[in-house]
């Protein structure tokens, strides 16, 4: 049986935060999972670079059987249509499947008080406390890296959409450690310096 990976897209979502996980998961998972687009609608929703999608779900119809909701970054995620998605990450949290936000959509995960019992990273720490108020109290657990996977949570900051990807393939057991660290070292570190991946 196939698994499913919900992805979380806003308008003006960053396109490029997604294209490396789906089409890994989809290279290297060999028709083992479904890729899934959820977002406030179902009306086309446009990225910051124009690509438009066609999400499969709105938030009220997003199935509750998934592997994964992987929330990804853009210009949107501080406006109050955003709060939407609070009651899709809570649900996710609670049942201890793995839950992934790179750029603003992570620290989106700070305003919803995901990030205070795991170590994380986001753009900028200051801004996380001041967006997220009162409701993170995580501030011991941040750390200044690319990417970070702790327990079923992985964080990255906007520049970090390759670091991501590599994590979010961990977590899923996409494929073997030594597979994914070749697509990561070889999209990360060019054609030239790492050697081709084997498929």
């Amino acid at each position: 049986m196939k698994k499913t990976i919900l992805f979380v897209i806003l308008p003006q979502y960053a396109d490029w935060e997604v294209a490396y996980i789906s089409s890994a998961i989809t290279m290297l998972g060999q028709g083992q999972y479904d890729i899934k687009t959820v977002s406030l609608s179902k009306d086309l929703v446009q990225s910051i670079g124009g690509f438009q999608v066609l999400p499969d779900y709105d938030i009220t119809s997003a199935p509750k059987d998934y592997d994964a909701l992987v929330l990804i970054g853009g210009m949107t995620w501080r406006n109050e249509n955003a709060k939407q998605v609070k009651t899709l990450i809570e649900a996710c949290y609670q049942t201890g499947k793995i839950l992934g936000g790179i750029c603003d959509a992570c620290a989106f995960l700070g305003t919803v008080g995901v990030l205070n019992d795991v170590i994380h990273t986001s753009n900028d720490l200051n801004d996380l406390k001041q967006w997220a108020g009162d409701i993170y109290t995580g501030e011991t657990k941040y750390i200044a890296k690319q990417a970070v996977r702790d327990k079923n949570i992985i964080t990255a900051n906007g520049t970090a959409p390759m670091e991501f990807a590599k994590e979010i393939l961990l977590a899923l057991n996409v494929a073997s450690e030594d597979k994914v660290l070749e697509w990561y070292n070889f999209h990360k570190l060019g054609f030239y310096t790492a050697p081709m991946p084997k498929m």
